[in-house]
């Protein structure tokens, strides 16, 4: 199980309204510890119970660092969603700015802290390329494409940070169950009705993990600084996508048989239809080397939580 952290801590959350950073907000308060969302806006007046709001804008590279002081921790999970739109060349730019630029941001501002606060800051396993079969730990060596060059740049705009004396950690995400939001959120309505088949070939590999699996990996994390550098955040068994999808229809009592065209997936999808079609075979070995256990280690017991539960990563 995750160690529970010796006393109250302040973490710092980046991307706090988005899936996973609204879950991991309600999970660390559930816990005790004090949490402020950096946003973009005007801070609240009357924020949600238990948060602090603090302003920043990355794309004036400024952060409120004077309301940073003596925060333990920062998690930064801002940027750009890669599933939000189609890969034209404009949003591309976007997606590299909103992580890049971002990332550079938080990273300067953990530098100007004193003491200097932990550093978890998201990264994703497209890092990697698509490898068809191959077995990928943190210790592989990174893909060629658009993906991974965004997100090798990603990582790298850490090292201000880095080089201060921070604890930084690069979660590279995989892909996220929740009925909440996310792949599986958009996959659900589609699967009560029959229509989740296989894409493409479904012998691709997607290398998942529950949202609250990702929480408690992130969670673990802030209790153990003594992890640096890659940490893979996926399940212990990738499947294949048409496993995945079986595993959904099972649960839901539907058919999973009618596969999608692999060319009307590039029509409605461009470029990005590339990242679904790819095999990318992750394994969380950093995470298991230092003895984090996974609530949902299986397709079954992942599908048994998302048809059971409403979002809740406690």
């Amino acid at each position: 199980m995750t160690q529970s952290p010796e006393s109250t801590r302040r973490v710092a959350i980046t991307g706090a309204s988005g899936l996973i950073g609204s879950a991991l907000s309600a999970s660390l308060r559930g816990r005790g510890d004090q949490v402020i969302h950096l946003v973009r806006r005007d801070p609240a007046a009357a924020p949600a119970e238990g948060v602090t709001e603090v302003r920043w804008d990355p794309a004036r590279q400024q952060v409120d660092t004077e309301s940073l002081v003596g925060v333990d921790a920062v998690v930064h999970l801002a940027g750009a969603g890669l599933g939000d739109k189609r890969w034209t060349e404009d949003y591309k730019r976007t997606i590299r700015s909103s992580r890049v630029d971002g990332t550079s941001t938080i990273s300067n501002a953990v530098a100007a802290l004193d003491p200097v606060p932990r550093l978890v800051s998201g990264s994703a396993m497209g890092i990697y390329g698509h490898r068809g079969d191959d077995v990928l730990t943190e210790e592989s060596t990174l893909g060629e494409d658009f993906l991974a060059g965004v997100c090798q740049d990603w990582e790298a705009a850490t090292r201000p940070a880095e080089e201060a004396g921070s604890a930084v950690s690069h979660l590279r995400t995989g892909l996220v169950l929740s009925r909440e939001g996310g792949a599986m959120g958009r996959l659900l309505p589609l699967a009560r009705l029959g229509l989740a088949g296989p894409l493409g070939t479904g012998d691709q590999y997607w290398s998942w993990i529950t949202l609250r699996d990702h929480v408690r990996a992130v969670q673990f994390l802030l209790d153990h600084p003594e992890i640096t550098g890659p940490v893979n955040a996926g399940g212990p068994h990738p499947d294949t996508q048409r496993d995945v999808v079986a595993a959904l229809g099972r649960q839901l009592h539907r058919p999973t048989v009618l596969p999608a065209p692999t060319i009307a997936l590039r029509l409605a999808l461009g470029e990005m239809a590339s990242d679904i079609l790819g095999s990318i075979r992750m394994l969380p070995a950093v995470l298991q080397e230092a003895g984090f256990e996974f609530d949902h280690p299986d397709l079954e017991s992942a599908m048994a939580w998302l048809g059971t539960r409403t979002g809740d990563t406690r």
